[in-house]
Parts: C-alpha cells; sequence; structure tokens
C-alpha cells in the first residue's frame, strides 16, 4: 500500500484540521457530492466549504451515533473475521494524485492480503441489496471506490448495521472503468475551484442551506431580481401549493380505504403505513420507501 499512497496523518473527523487537510483535495466521503449522488451535501455546497465561504455543517444525532457505533460494529466484524487484523488508520494520499484522499475506518491484512473496511449505520434497508454483494448506496459505492484508488487496494469490506440490529456485510471491488470516472470528475471539480468557477444552484437541500447562510445579514434594501426569476419563483409556489393539496386528498382517501388496517398494499409492495400519533392524535399515514435499484458509477453519473 505504502507504493500507492502515503499517510498524511492522524485527525478527529469533522474537526478544524481535518476540514484543513481537505482543503484543496477530495476525501472519499466527498465525491459523491460532486457527482451529484449524496443525500447529505451537493457539488454548490461542497465547493462553498472549499472556498471558505460556508462553515462544515453542524453536527447532528445522526453524525454522533454514526461516530459512537463504529467501534461496536467494527469490532463484531473482527469478531466474525479472525483472519483479518483489524486496526485504525489515518488519512492518506495518492502519490500520483496528491490530491485524492483517503481514511478508510479500518484497514485489514492477512499475510497475503490488504483491504479496508467501511462501517455505516442506517435506519432502514431500503438501498441495501442482498449481504455479501456490492448491492451498496451509491454514495458509499463512490467512497469505497476512492479510497481503494487512493490506497492501491482491490477490496473494500462494508461493515453496515440497519436499524439498530440487523448486522450485514457487502464487498466492492475495485473497478478501472467508475474509478476513472470519479478521478476525471474530481480532478475537474478542483480546476473549478482554481478557476473559482461556482457550480449552478440545484434543488439540493444543501444548496438552499448554504445559499441562506452565505448572507446572514438582512439589509432594508430592494433589490430588483430577472422577470424570469421571479415568474420560476412564483410558479414553484403555486405549484408546491397544488402539489400539497393533492397529496393531503391522496393521502386521506388512502386512509379511508385502511380502514383500521395498518398497510396500503398493491401487489404485495407497501404503498403506506398508519403510524400512531403524538398524545391524543389520531393515526398519520407516512409513504413507504420507494426501493431503488443498486447503482453503478458511470462518467454520466
Amino acid at each position: 500500500m505504502s507504493a500507492a499512497a502515503k499517510r498524511v496523518g492522524t485527525f478527529e473527523p469533522g474537526s478544524p484540521a481535518w476540514h484543513a487537510a481537505r482543503i484543496s483535495a477530495l476525501g472519499g466521503s466527498e465525491v459523491a457530492a460532486v457527482l451529484g449522488l449524496s443525500p447529505w451535501e451537493s457539488r454548490f455546497s461542497l465547493w462553498h466549504k472549499k472556498k471558505g465561504y460556508a462553515g462544515a455543517a453542524d453536527d447532528n444525532a445522526v453524525m454522533r451515533w454514526g461516530r459512537w457505533l463504529e467501534e461496536p460494529i467494527a469490532r463484531a466484524f473482527a469478531d466474525l473475521h479472525p483472519e483479518y487484523r483489524v486496526r485504525r488508520t489515518g488519512t492518506w494520499a495518492s502519490r500520483s494524485r496528491p490530491w485524492q484522499l483517503a481514511t478508510p475506518d479500518r484497514l485489514l491484512s492477512t499475510l497475503t492480503e490488504r483491504a479496508l473496511l467501511e462501517v455505516k449505520t442506517s435506519h432502514n434497508a431500503d438501498d441495501w441489496g442482498e449481504p455479501g454483494t456490492d448491492e451498496v448506496p451509491i454514495y458509499y459505492r463512490t467512497q469505497a471506490l476512492w479510497q481503494l484508488d487512493t490506497l492501491g487496494l482491490s477490496h473494500a469490506h462494508i461493515a453496515v448495521l440497519i436499524s439498530g440490529s440487523d448486522y450485514r456485510e457487502y464487498v466492492v471491488d475495485w473497478n478501472i472503468a467508475e474509478v476513472t470516472a470519479l478521478r476525471e470528475a474530481g480532478r475537474e471539480f478542483l480546476d473549478t475551484l482554481e478557476r473559482d468557477e461556482r457550480p449552478d444552484i440545484d434543488e439540493h437541500t444543501s444548496t438552499y442551506r448554504t445559499v441562506r447562510a452565505l448572507h446572514p445579514l438582512i439589509d432594508d434594501i430592494e433589490v430588483e431580481i430577472a422577470p424570469g426569476l421571479a415568474e420560476r419563483y412564483r410558479r414553484a409556489v403555486a405549484e408546491h401549493k397544488a402539489a400539497e393539496d393533492a397529496k393531503r386528498r391522496a393521502a386521506a382517501e388512502v386512509l379511508d380505504a385502511l380502514g383500521s388496517g395498518r398497510r396500503a398494499v398493491v401487489a404485495g409492495e407497501s404503498i403506506a403505513i398508519r403510524v400512531p400519533g403524538t398524545g391524543d392524535s389520531p393515526p398519520s399515514l407516512r409513504p413507504s420507501p420507494i426501493r431503488s435499484t443498486p447503482q453503478k458509477v458511470s462518467a454520466a453519473a
């Protein structure tokens, strides 16, 4: 592994030093955002953080529990795989592409093999396929591939704890076509930082949050905006209201059809579920997650 990468140091995830090490480079957790595949970060928000225009995301319960559960999940993997030496490591940089960083949760080794381990938690199993396969959420796949490519390794084991009790393992193998697409996308993104070329605003929640944070003060002035932008905003507001009304009616119709039933299904597929209300409130309707097909990384992603 030392032939492919060099150790940069050990940083607490999310710490100022951790972010400083990534200011002009890309880590495995950031690549999905570059490709527009991350549920937590957009290309727009990542670009502004790299430029120093926006701060890191605030720590939250999901992030904290992910950190707290990392050790017991890694220990479970070690207990199930005594053939591996499981050890912590730090941050590594590719020798041929110093802007490509990897901070795997654990490194795995035997007398003849080296691999890495990524530890995850998940609320549900919707984006996870059959255990033992490579059918993992696309944003975790990009992370695993990026780190494998940085370290010059071939296999990434992913151990995930779903809903607090469903432990599963998956394996992602290094793939030249996919990592080539990742390298090209990563280098192109970093080039936009050097050119000061801001990404377009998109619909991602992280983008909206970043735009809000860019201008925290309010000046009591009027600003003339483009008529086309005004029309798009008004139309979006009206369409959102119409969509909310349509959803409310459809939900009422599903609840009426369910009666005292718990789940609404069509041909065996769960559509919605009645959940208890809080306090004296009656049950409400919650849509069932839509199962997605596991994706592969491509240049078009």
